[in-house]
């Protein structure tokens, strides 16, 4: 059997049913501004299969509490010990190596959050909302698949009543990873130029977080992008500007898919 070119992403959980399907992917334009769709409608739910392992109200409690500083002063707060202590106390967990582990995805949720106080986390696009083509599965289900010449990927999970909806998270989370490397190649992102714009650094300390805000403020996105997708510059911009003062922009896999191995 031959698989068409496409990108295809669909759900069914209790009152959460979408579905859309891009066939038109030789134009990368639209398949930038598709999976962009995707990004934001898995970005926008994964907080809420997040609740039984962490406290999700209590983390947008302390992004409001965060947020009445100013812009620079906010990132620095998100990059305290003690805000990385607020959020143990917001996880569900008693074992050290295992509340650590939620702590980082805690702290991704409550840097997104916080920084959607002042400029934008996610793509234009609004999120699929819809169901427009019949679902591959009658059982309830998150499903992502794509091909497009080289580039296959499937990332499925069918949900039983034995599913834990963290496991969910898992894979919105890497449904989210995925979108985030392909993007900017349709997009014509150029991610080296955003990473050169910060110098090139990984990490930097507390003292230096103030002057990468401002280098992320001073930004021009016309210089990394075509117009089309400017506003998918400056997330990335904002993405490494989060990752350059050591702070997670996306919910971590791999952090979810080590306390989903090591949860009894």
């Amino acid at each position: 059997m031959v698989v068409e070119d496409h990108i295809m992403f669909t759900a069914k959980y209790n009152e959460w049913k979408v579905g859309d399907k891009l066939l038109d992917v030789d134009k990368d334009e639209k398949v930038a501004h598709f999976l962009a769709s995707v990004a934001n409608t898995v970005n926008e739910r994964i907080p809420g299969y997040l609740t039984g392992v962490v406290n999700v109200a209590g983390i947008m409690s302390l992004a409001d509490e965060i947020s009445k500083r100013e812009f620079p002063d906010a990132v620095v707060t998100l990059k305290s010990p003690a805000t990385s202590k607020k959020l143990g106390n917001l996880v569900y967990e008693d074992d050290k190596k295992l509340k650590k582990l939620l702590v980082d995805v805690a702290k991704a949720v409550l840097v997104r959050e916080t920084l959607s106080r002042f400029t934008r986390v996610s793509y234009p696009e609004e999120p699929l909302g819809k169901v427009k083509v019949v679902l591959p599965f009658a059982e309830d289900h998150v499903n992502f698949t794509a091909k497009h010449g080289k580039w296959i990927v499937v990332k499925r999970l069918l949900i039983d009543p034995a599913t834990q909806p963290v496991d969910i998270a898992r894979l919105l989370s890497s449904i989210n990873e995925t979108v985030t490397f392909k993007l900017p190649v349709y997009a014509g992102i150029d991610v080296d130029g955003i990473e050169n714009w910060f110098g090139g650094l990984k990490k930097v300390k507390r003292a230096d977080i103030p002057a990468v805000v401002e280098k992320y403020l001073h930004l021009q996105p016309s210089s990394f992008a075509p117009s089309e997708f400017e506003e998918h510059a400056r997330v990335y911009a904002l993405r490494k500007m989060v990752e350059t003062a050591g702070l997670p922009f996306d919910v971590p896999v791999k952090s979810l898919e080590k306390y989903l191995e090591r949860a009894p």
